[in-house]
């Protein structure tokens, strides 16, 4: 354990740990753009600096350890000026367009600038004009909006493990590419979406098909259905309507999803979706009750096994139930019916 004082109070912590998760594990907040608990320190945006005391230079939290006897102030006036100036200087090369920007309320440097007064960028000069990039199906990449946090390039290798993106050039006119420039769709990005959930700000936004902001969504908490993992998401409700996923953070996912699971979510409101069961009747399917429906295919199934007997019948399940049904389902055909003709979907 490491004694340390953090704004004058006296704390003993663990000693392996940086200032900023010994901060976050106090409740003592500190701004950060390009942290993240699944990424290694990174110690770019240089938001998260504090004062220690005997020490010339402001420190970044999320890359300095704690040691035993720190003295550690994390809103000193001279850190406070610090953060203000490392503000200004990203919102001096930021579109000011915060009014219609999608991200807005759902944005870190919006956020932040809010709450150290930060009302304009006071550098003017040269600003950065890329085109931005519409060519991914599933979400679009503005340059022009990109404050350089590395959050998604890490993201992309680190945790996904496809490296489509990287820094390209040095100074003014770095930026975050693909390979040669040719696109995110010419890229070997597999549309996973987890570089946009990681973006703090407007550069990676999924494409909308009903526009939305932060404050008129409902998050509800849901397991994706896709495949037997159980990846926890949330689903973003407007007007009743699903309009958007993100990823939950926690087990077994801790924040990702595949392109499946983060896009594939129009079925649910699609007007073709089926909301009761059909049973054809005259050769024209038509709706029915849940009861009819069941009563029709125990019927049915009595039918063909006392005819034909049991390895006649065959069940096909589906990844989209619980592995929990899955269990009652092949349970029912080899204990009830009679049957090992069992089999599944899902085929990775």
């Amino acid at each position: 354990m490491a004694r340390i004082i953090i704004n004058g109070v006296k704390y003993e912590v663990d000693d392996n740990i940086t200032i900023l998760e010994a901060c976050n594990r106090l409740g003592i907040s500190i701004p950060t753009l390009c942290h993240d608990e699944r990424l290694n320190p990174y110690g770019a945006c240089r938001l998260c600096v504090v004062e220690i005391k005997g020490r010339k230079n402001l420190e970044a939290s999320c890359t300095t350890k704690v040691r035993d006897g720190m003295e550690i102030e994390t809103h000193s006036d001279k850190v406070i000026r610090a953060r203000k100036e490392i503000l200004d200087l990203l919102f001096s090369n930021h579109p000011e367009d915060c009014l219609t920007c999608e991200k807005s309320g759902d944005c870190k440097l919006q956020d932040y600038c809010y709450e150290y007064g930060v009302e304009r960028g006071t550098y003017l000069g040269e600003k950065k004009d890329y085109p931005i990039d519409d060519s991914n199906p599933f979400y679009i990449y503005d340059p022009n909006k990109c404050i350089l946090c590395g959050k998604c390039i890490r993201v992309c290798s680190q945790l996904q493990g496809t490296n489509a993106i990287g820094l390209e050039n040095r100074g003014f006119k770095t930026k975050v590419a693909t390979p040669f420039n040719m696109g995110l769709a010419n890229s070997n990005c597999v549309s996973c979406g987890n570089c946009v959930a990681a973006c703090p700000v407007g550069a990676l936004m999924p494409k909308k098909r009903i526009k939305h902001r932060a404050w008129e969504v409902n998050m509800v908490r849901t397991t994706c259905s896709y495949c037997g993992v159980g990846c926890q998401m949330y689903l973003l409700v407007k007007d009743n309507q699903v309009v958007g996923v993100e990823p939950a953070e926690g087990v077994p996912n801790h924040g990702l999803l595949c392109v499946k699971g983060r896009f594939g979510y129009s079925f649910i409101n699609h007007p073709d979706r089926l909301k009761t069961p059909l049973i054809k009747r005259n050769g024209k399917f038509e709706e029915a009750t849940w009861e009819e429906a069941y009563d029709l295919i125990i019927k049915k199934i009595n039918e063909i096994k006392d005819k034909y007997g049991p390895d006649s019948l065959a069940g096909l399940t589906s990844a989209r139930c619980t592995n929990e049904e899955n269990y009652l389902f092949q349970k029912m055909f080899r204990a009830l019916i009679g049957t090992n003709n069992v089999d599944h979907c899902a085929r990775l």
